[in-house]
Parts: structure tokens; C-alpha cells; sequence
């Protein structure tokens, strides 16, 4: 399950809808629970540096993914996540999305975005023990 306070809920959508109709993305911080609950304690917007195909791809640059990481450690944040937008395309993964995804026991946040405005948005948890047999499934979202 993924833990989202309602404000960083409606930022991470928000986000989508501004940068509409290309695809945001972003970092979720925060914290992992021992019964395997991620609790979100805050977001970062990254920039998606997909100059190819950005209306259908994203990419953080590593870098800034390393500034957010050290940057949430010194607040005793981790990575719990990822998000970002699908623009006219419903909030579930493909095969782009799992190919991409690597952080094992995170969960990636999907919103979809019709003609602007924020509809759908779904988590998946990120399972397996490697590349070779990772999968995404259906995570509940549970808006604090």
C-alpha cells in the first residue's frame, strides 16, 4: 500500500495538467513501514528530460535523481517511488514503463490526463528479486 498526504496527492496530479501534453514526472519521498507500506512524506517534480518523445516518455536525469536522494536523506527521507503523467492515455503501465522501472519495492504513481485535466491515478509496487523477473502490480493508494 502507498501512504500520500492529500496535498502531495493533488501536486503530483497538478503537475500533469501543467505540463500536459507532455508527460511529468517526480520522486516520492518518504518512508518504508515494516509491514511494507510506503508513506509518502513529501514529493519532488523532476524534469523530464525526454527531448525525443516526451508526449509518451519521460526520463530524470541521474544527477538530479542523486540530488533528490542525498537532498530527502538529509531530511531521513528515502525513495519510496516515482510518478508521472500519461497525457490522453489511461494510468496503467506499459511495457516502456516496466522496462524503465528499477527500483525494486517502490511504487510507480500513473495519472492519466484527459485534455488537460487529471483523471485516473493508480500506484503499482515494483516486485521481484532482479531485472529478470520484475513485475508491477496493482497497489492501493491511500490518500491521508
Amino acid at each position: 500500500m502507498l501512504k500520500v498526504p492529500r496535498s502531495a496527492y493533488d501536486s503530483l496530479r497538478r503537475h500533469g495538467e501543467e505540463t500536459y501534453p507532455y508527460e511529468c514526472c517526480g520522486v516520492l519521498l518518504g518512508r518504508f513501514e515494516d509491514n511494507g507500506t510506503r508513506v509518502v512524506t513529501s514529493i519532488v517534480r523532476a524534469g523530464n528530460t525526454r527531448t525525443d518523445s516526451a508526449h509518451n516518455r519521460y526520463n530524470i536525469d541521474p544527477r538530479e535523481l542523486v540530488k533528490i536522494q542525498r537532498e530527502g536523506r538529509e531530511r531521513d527521507e528515502d525513495i519510496v517511488g516515482f510518478y508521472h503523467s500519461h497525457p490522453d492515455h489511461p494510468a496503467q503501465w506499459s511495457s516502456t514503463d516496466l522496462a524503465e522501472a528499477h527500483w525494486l519495492g517502490c511504487s510507480y504513481v500513473i495519472t492519466s490526463v484527459e485534455k488537460g485535466k487529471a483523471a485516473t491515478t493508480n500506484s503499482f509496487e515494483l516486485l521481484g528479486t532482479d531485472e529478470s523477473d520484475k513485475r508491477l502490480s496493482d497497489e492501493r493508494i491511500e490518500i491521508e
